[in-house]
C-alpha cells in the first residue's frame, strides 16, 4: 500500500510518515494542497492522509479538485477539534473518513487498510464492467482435458507469461480464468480484453487508461485494465489481431513492468500477470511481419494448447449435460435429460465452432423442445452416422441432407462406372480437388459445382487433407 500524507506542519507530517513505515506501509509527503496535487498528476496512490486547514490549496479545495479530476484515491481527512463542522463538510464533498487531531496512530492505519480495500474493490467492480464475464469451468474427463488440467496446475503457481492457443471457440478464456483461479493471485481481480474489433485508440486507453483531456471526451482520468489488475491477472484475447504500433508499447509494458496513461508525464508500475490467447497461427504472422518477434518470444514463455471438441468426443455426453443444465436454468426451464439418438447425433458432429457451437445448438434445441427430453427431432442437425454429405449443421439440417441423398440417388451411373477406379474417398478427394481448381480455390464455387453445402465441402476438405 502507498500512501500520500499531506500536512503543513512538518512534524505531523514525519510522525504520521514514521508509523506508517512500521506498518509496512509506503508513504511519501506533501507540504500543502498544490504540492499534492501534482504528486497526485504523477502517480497514483492507494490513500490519502490530508489535513484540512493548510495555507493556499486547503484540504477541502484539494478533495474538490481530485473529484473534478478523476482522482480516485480515497482521503482520510485529519482536522482540529474546532474544524469538526468543516470535516463533515469535507466528508459530504467525498472524503473517506476523517480524524480529529490528536489521534491515535493505530487508529489511522485502520482507517487507511479500509479505505484502499474499499478502494480495490471498486476498481475490482469496474474491471468486471469494462471486461469480457461468463466464468464458467472446464468440463471433460478425456485424456486430452487431463493433459490440460496437469498443466494448468503446474503454470498456475508460477508468474511466467503464458500463450493460449486452439480453434475459436474451445475455451481459451477459461483456460485462462483456470489459472488465474489456481494461481497465488486468485483473490485479485482477472481482467480480460478482447483485441480484436476494437479501434486502436479505444484498445490503448482501456490498456493503459488515460488523463482529463488526453483526447476529445476525456473528461476525467482513467484507470487502464493493467493498473485495475492490480497483482492479479490481465487476460488478452485474439492478441494476434493487436495492431503493429500498440504491439511497440504492449513489449515495453511486458519488458519494463510500467505502463503511462495517454496524455500522462509519469509510468504506472506493473504488477500483473499476463495470460493472452490467439486461434490465428502466430508463427505465420511473425513471419509474414504482422506480429513483432520480440513480443511474440514475451508472450509465448509457456505454450497452452486448448484441444478441439472433435478431438476429444468422449467428452460430448459429460459437457452436453453441463451445458443443458446451464441453459435450462437460464431459460427457467425444467432440466433437461439428452435422448439417446440425440446424444449419437452431437457425438457425430464435428463441431468447426467447437464448444461455442455445441452450446448454441443446444440452446436452439431448448427452445424448441417440449417435452421433458431433448430429442433428435429438436435438434437442426444430421442424423448419426451421416458424416459425409450431411449438409450445414444450421443451413438446412436434415432437409440438406434429404436434397443431398436425393441428388446421389439421381446419379447411379457416375458411382458405378467409377467402381472399378479406387476407393469411394479418393475419387471424391479428386472431384473436390478439382472443382477448387477449377474456381480458383473459391469453396463456395466449388461447393455448387459438387451439388453440395460449403459447410460439407469444409469439412471433407479438412478430413482430406486438402491444401
Amino acid at each position: 500500500m502507498k500512501v500520500l500524507v499531506v500536512d503543513d506542519e512538518r512534524n505531523i507530517r514525519e510522525s504520521i510518515q514514521r508509523f506508517l513505515e512500521l506498518e509496512g506501509i509506503e508513504s511519501v509527503t506533501a507540504e500543502d494542497g498544490r504540492r499534492a496535487a501534482a504528486l497526485l498528476g504523477e502517480e497514483a496512490f492507494d490513500a490519502v492522509v490530508l489535513d484540512l486547514r493548510m495555507p493556499g490549496m486547503d484540504g477541502q479545495e484539494l478533495l474538490e479538485w481530485m473529484r473534478s479530476e478523476g482522482v480516485r484515491s480515497p482521503a482520510i481527512m485529519i482536522s482540529a477539534l474546532g474544524d469538526i463542522k468543516d470535516a463533515v463538510a469535507a466528508m459530504k464533498a467525498g472524503a473517506f473518513d476523517y480524524l480529529i487531531k490528536p489521534f491515535d496512530p493505530a487508529e489511522l492505519v485502520m482507517k487507511l487498510r479500509t479505505a484502499a480495500a474499499a478502494h480495490a474493490r471498486t476498481d475490482l467492480v469496474e474491471a468486471g464492467s469494462r471486461t469480457a464475464t461468463g466464468a464458467s469451468r472446464l468440463v471433460g474427463e478425456s485424456a486430452p482435458m487431463r493433459a490440460l488440467a496437469a498443466l494448468i496446475d503446474k503454470v498456475a503457481p508460477l508468474d511466467s507469461t503464458v500463450l493460449v492457443t486452439g480453434e475459436s471457440g474451445t475455451g481459451k478464456e477459461l483456460v485462462a480464468r483456470e489459472i488465474h483461479a489456481r494461481s497465488k493471485a486468485s483473490a485479485e481481480p482477472f481482467v480480460a480484453l478482447n483485441m480484436g474489433g476494437m479501434p486502436e485508440n479505444l484498445v490503448e486507453s482501456e490498456l493503459f487508461g488515460h488523463e482529463k483531456g488526453a483526447f476529445t471526451g476525456a473528461e476525467a482520468r482513467k484507470p487502464g485494465l493493467f493498473e485495475l489488475a492490480g497483482s492479479g491477472t490481465i487476460f488478452l484475447d485474439e492478441i494476434g489481431d493487436t495492431p503493429l504500433p500498440l504491439q511497440v508499447k504492449l513489449l515495453r509494458v511486458i519488458q519494463e513492468r510500467k505502463a503511462r496513461r495517454l496524455g500522462g508525464t509519469r509510468d504506472v508500475p506493473i504488477a500483473a500477470r499476463l495470460v493472452s490467447a490467439t486461434n490465428r497461427d502466430i508463427e505465420a504472422l511473425v513471419h509474414d511481419g504482422k506480429f513483432r518477434e520480440d513480443l511474440y518470444y514475451r508472450l509465448n514463455v509457456v505454450r497452452i494448447a486448448v484441444p478441439s471438441l472433435r478431438e476429444r468426443r468422449e467428452d460430448i455426453p459429460l459437457l452436453a449435460g453441463f451445458l443443458m443444465g446451464k441453459i435450462c436454468s437460464r431459460m427457467g426451464k425444467a432440466p433437461l435429460r439428452v435422448s439417446p439418438e440425440a446424444m449419437d447425433a452431437l457425438v457425430d458432429y464435428d463441431y468447426p465452432g467447437n464448444v461455442r457451437e455445441l452450446e448454441n445448438l443446444l440452446e436452439r434445441a431448448a427452445i424448441s423442445s417440449s417435452g421433458g427430453a431433448l430429442e433428435f427431432a429438436d435438434l437442426d442437425m444430421p442424423r448419426p452416422g451421416a458424416r459425409e454429405g450431411r449438409g450445414d449443421a444450421y443451413g438446412g439440417g436434415r432437409a440438406s441432407q434429404k436434397a443431398e441423398e436425393q441428388r446421389t440417388a439421381e446419379k447411379p451411373a457416375a458411382r458405378s462406372d467409377a467402381a472399378g477406379r479406387g476407393s469411394l474417398g479418393e475419387l471424391e478427394r479428386e472431384a473436390i480437388v478439382r472443382a477448387l481448381e477449377k474456381w480458383g480455390g473459391n469453396r463456395t464455387k466449388a461447393a455448387a459445382e459438387l451439388a453440395i453445402s460449403r459447410r460439407t465441402i469444409i469439412n471433407k476438405i479438412r478430413r482430406y487433407g486438402i491444401v
